[in-house]
């Protein structure tokens, strides 16, 4: 490799940092943390070198984040029902849809096997974001990095508050279908806008030989929800709270 190449492969790599850090919204004070945090295992030459200890760190940091926002935000709640929300809003499952939202799976610094698959593992992408948490901390201690966490996962806790506790539409919409009609609810996709890493959904309930009206949402799993929350509206004789027809961007202004 001649010094042109070189140069251009460390620019390409700062023109990557610089876009990773306006993704999260946090400028680092040293890069370091930043680029250790994205180093995945199979992309060093010795564990030691990989993101793996950040993410030890990172996992402690946002279980004790999301546990004194849940205890501040839901006052009326017991334990066992905190612990319920907090072990959703910490799963591999939220991490890793966080991580695709800010794109991480595009910045992580993978060995050549792992980057030539075009579907690197969900646990990989859950695994950047609490390496990423402990980055920040580590760079601009706890501040930035609860600041950091709140920014994203507020909406997961409401959604997955309304989705345990007094709002489970779906669920409410599956007791209604079984006890009149003996059926379970089928949900049908029937239109989605937007780019790969933010598409809204149009979903509508059917309920035996009867379709609901549809509505709009950010996830698959919340635009079942809103329609659930049309269809018992409409049982229930109510005007149907998420009008089939708005576009995704009014409709998901909307809260649940």
């Amino acid at each position: 490799m001649n010094d042109n190449q070189i140069e251009e492969t460390a620019s390409a790599n700062d023109t990557d940092l610089d876009a990773c850090q306006e993704k999260i919204g946090y400028r680092f004070q040293s890069l370091q943390f930043l680029t250790d945090a994205l180093k995945h295992a199979s992309g060093v030459s010795h564990r030691l070198a990989s993101n793996e200890r950040m993410e030890f760190l990172g996992d402690a940091i946002l279980g004790m984040v999301v546990c004194e926002q849940l205890y501040l935000q839901y006052p009326e709640y017991m334990e066992g029902e905190l612990t319920k929300v907090k072990s959703v809003v910490v799963s591999r499952d939220t991490c890793a849809r966080i991580s695709e939202r800010l794109d991480l799976q595009e910045y992580l610094i993978l060995g050549k096997g792992m980057a030539a698959d075009p579907q690197i593992p969900r646990s990989v992408v859950a695994a950047a974001l609490e390496s990423l948490i402990a980055a920040i901390y580590l760079d601009g201690g706890m501040t930035p990095a609860k600041d950091f966490i709140l920014r994203c996962i507020a909406e997961e806790i409401e959604q997955t508050v309304s989705g345990e506790f007094g709002n489970n539409y779906k669920s409410q919409l599956q007791q209604y279908a079984q006890r009149e009609h003996g059926v379970t609810p089928v949900y049908h996709l029937l239109d989605e806008k937007g780019p790969d890493h933010s598409k809204c959904f149009k979903i509508s309930a059917q309920v035996s030989e009867q379709r609901f009206p549809s509505a709009w949402g950010k996830s698959k799993k919340e635009s079942e929800q809103r329609a659930a929350h049309n269809a018992m509206s409409q049982i229930n004789g109510d005007e149907a709270p998420y009008p089939s027809e708005d576009s995704p961007s009014e409709d998901s202004q909307v809260e649940v």
